[in-house]
């Protein structure tokens, strides 16, 4: 096996090498912390469908955006100095038919555009910098 196959695909193949070369199940069972059926099963399927008989058989779900699309929405916020997430899920349902179920998939493409959107302001829109100053010309050194 490829060394980039995931854990559970290695220790199948593994767990059916050693059976293949006559260890006892019991022993690879201890070993490998599986169960003797879990051997048995793998080794089966190895004899009649190969290789690919101890491969995953599931390969993940389609995202909703395509490549192209999810690179459009990423350079938008980038391009875009402040925004509101309404207004982004927004765009996305309008844009894309894009409708998220949870708020971390809207994360992770913040994430992807490197936008830490826990980030303060660099200035209070609420200070007056008359008030500011006026106050620290008040305070006095003990």
């Amino acid at each position: 096996m490829k060394s980039d196959r995931t854990v559970r695909e290695l220790k199948r193949a593994i767990a059916v090498r050693i059976a293949i070369k006559g260890k006892l199940y019991h022993e690879i069972s201890k070993i490998w912390r599986v169960s003797k059926f879990f051997i048995g099963y793998w080794k089966k399927q190895f004899k009649t469908t190969g290789i690919a008989g101890i491969k995953l058989g599931y390969k993940g779900s389609k995202g909703y955006l395509t490549s192209l699309h999810k690179t459009e929405v990423i350079e938008g916020l980038k391009n875009k100095e402040y925004w509101d997430f309404d207004e982004r899920v927004t765009y996305l349902e309008r844009e894309f038919g894009v409708s998220y179920k949870s708020k971390h998939s809207y994360y992770e493409l913040l994430s992807l555009a490197k936008i830490i959107w826990k980030k303060t302001q660099k200035i209070n829109p609420k200070s007056e910098p008359e008030l500011v100053k006026e106050r620290g010309n008040k305070l006095t050194i003990f």
